[in-house]
């Protein structure tokens, strides 16, 4: 499988990542090591970026204005923002296998799993007609995680307060073939949404999200994690469907880590199977830890 994603080297807080043809160096806080390559292979870099004294790209017009990669076998528009992000986080890229994986194996169970008629007949059909899980994407980005939903075969509402990061996972989807797979795209704030949607009677077999640790609404509303989280969780319980496939949640939160995100989770969802651990970005360097994720699993 295509992979146009690398991870060249890390160490001193930062990081030597390949997008393409694109090299950019990047921070990354928890980085403590020693880079492993020499220093005129980092300054070789097309482009950097750095928080030092505001945010601020060196070397950003030699990097083109847009560019696609594929990862994870799927395709992505890049592009810099002034934030130094690209439109991609890499260390999804396990979770969005998973994803698209677990719905494709929902939606396309083993023969051998369904249960078998009691006098099999030659109009006995071969397999029963599963309809698509629902997934509702919460703070959704740049549209991985739905478009991997998607790909496996979901019915996928994607929800970011940003309009331009909801026109970005729309190109995304387009470049993935799924310009007119079934997801709606909703830019709003995650709590008002979901109050609508539970007053509306909607319900969803899984839940994605990946909550800022500090951020805006659609309307201004402002998001702090360790305030709101238990709010947002409160409510993906209480919009999962009678027979929910998973919830997964991750998050770049400093401090968070795999065994709080277990306790959150396993307490509100004491009949799930509860499993997390560190999201890392792998290549040439040694991993770099880059956020947390936690999934519950329900049994079918």
């Amino acid at each position: 499988m295509r992979d146009d994603y690398e991870l060249l080297d890390s160490g001193d807080g930062r990081k030597l990542e390949r997008f393409g043809d694109v090299v950019l160096a990047r921070p990354c806080s928890q980085a403590m090591w020693r880079p492993a390559l020499p220093r005129e292979r980092w300054d070789r870099a097309d482009a950097s970026f750095d928080r030092e004294d505001g945010n601020r790209w060196h070397g950003r017009s030699n990097i083109p204005k847009e560019w696609t990669i594929e990862t994870a076998g799927m395709r992505f528009r890049l592009g810099g923002t002034d934030f130094g992000h690209l439109g991609i986080f890499p260390e999804q890229r396990a979770q969005w296998k998973w994803i698209r994986d677990t719905i494709r194996s929902a939606t396309h169970p083993d023969p051998e799993s369904l249960p078998r008629p009691a006098s099999p007949s030659p109009r006995a059909t071969a397999s029963p007609n599963i309809a698509p899980p629902r997934l509702l994407n919460l703070f959704a980005y740049s549209g991985g995680s739905t478009i991997a939903a998607a790909l496996g075969g979901a019915e996928a509402c994607h929800l970011d307060a940003s309009r331009g990061m909801v026109d970005w996972a729309r190109e995304n989807a387009r470049l993935n073939g799924l310009a007119e797979a079934p997801i709606r795209w909703i830019v709003d704030d995650a709590h008002k949404f979901m109050k609508r949607e539970l007053r509306r009677g909607r319900r969803y077999d899984a839940i994605v999200l990946d909550p800022p640790t500090f951020g805006r609404g659609a309307g201004g509303e402002m998001y702090k994690i360790e305030r709101n989280l238990s709010e947002t969780l409160g409510l993906v319980r209480d919009l999962l469907s009678g027979k929910p496939l998973f919830v997964l949640f991750s998050s770049h939160t400093p401090g968070l880590s795999p065994i709080v995100a277990t306790n959150i989770i396993s307490q509100l969802f004491p009949s799930a199977s509860v499993s997390a651990g560190e999201m890392l970005l792998e290549g040439r360097s040694l991993a770099c830890p880059s956020g947390i994720w936690c999934r519950a699993e329900f049994q079918q």
